[in-house]
């Protein structure tokens, strides 16, 4: 594979207890060591055809890329889900329609992520986690400021107000981080609805301890166990 490593991944998207409606969306692309999390917002199923116009866009990123090809067409594909989720909203006449999105690519013993929103990106790496992504959220200033943690910020009553999002705004703006990967690292792609209900030291033990076969299910339970009241999406990708 293009990665440099052997892959492994298990993916898991629930609409949690409460919902009706699951406004996420996965997609695992292991072919082309892409995965992608994305969710919705904008209720009457805007959110569930923001988050799918996301996963969709992605999906038809071409075969066969260098990896700087790869990294461009993935933010173009964004990107175009941007301006494709923006039109809908025009023509249902309302201003909120719109998606999260956090995405991995692995290449040549590195990995990259994009983001919009507050849908995460962790790394477990020899027994230590870290949240690699920063949510684009009025909380999130809390946190960088160091008035809070990140797991009393997931806590907040205004920890669903998200500052940027995949169709919100005339031009979207991606974060964008890349490093290293080392033999053994463990990514976490999520939505909010798991990290709401688990805190760090949860998401580090599961992760620590569960078999790749097993870790998605595994933290799904947790997500659901604690209340479950949004939709949860989780995919772990292992570089072996």
């Amino acid at each position: 594979m293009s990665s440099g490593f052997h892959v492994r991944f298990s993916a898991t998207t629930h609409v949690g207890r409460v919902r009706k409606l699951n406004e996420d969306s996965i997609l695992a692309m292991p072919e082309q060591d892409v995965w992608v999390v994305s969710d919705g917002m904008g209720g009457h199923e805007g959110g569930e055809f923001a988050s799918q116009c996301v996963v969709d866009a992605v999906a038809m990123l071409p075969p066969g890329l260098e990896p700087r090809e790869k990294m461009q067409e993935l933010r173009a594909a964004i990107t175009r889900a941007h301006g494709v989720i923006r039109q809908e909203a025009d023509r249902r006449g309302v201003t909120t329609i719109g998606a999260t999105v956090v995405s991995l690519m692995l290449a040549n013993g590195h990995f990259l992520c994009f983001w919009a929103g507050d849908s995460r990106l962790y790394r477990l790496r020899d027994g230590e986690i870290e949240v690699l992504t920063t949510d684009h959220s009025l909380v999130a200033e809390f946190v960088l400021s160091g008035q809070m943690t990140w797991d009393e910020a997931d806590a907040h009553p205004q920890s669903n107000a998200i500052t940027r999002a995949v169709g919100v705004g005339d031009e979207l703006e991606l974060d964008k981080i890349r490093g290293e990967v080392n033999p053994g690292d463990r990514f976490l792609l999520c939505s909010d609805g798991l990290n709401k209900y688990a805190t760090t030291g949860m998401i580090r033990r599961i992760l620590a301890r569960d078999p790749i076969e097993t870790v998605a299910d595994a933290l799904l339970q947790v997500a659901l166990d604690g209340g479950g009241a949004d939709n949860i999406s989780i995919i772990v990708v292992d570089a072996i």
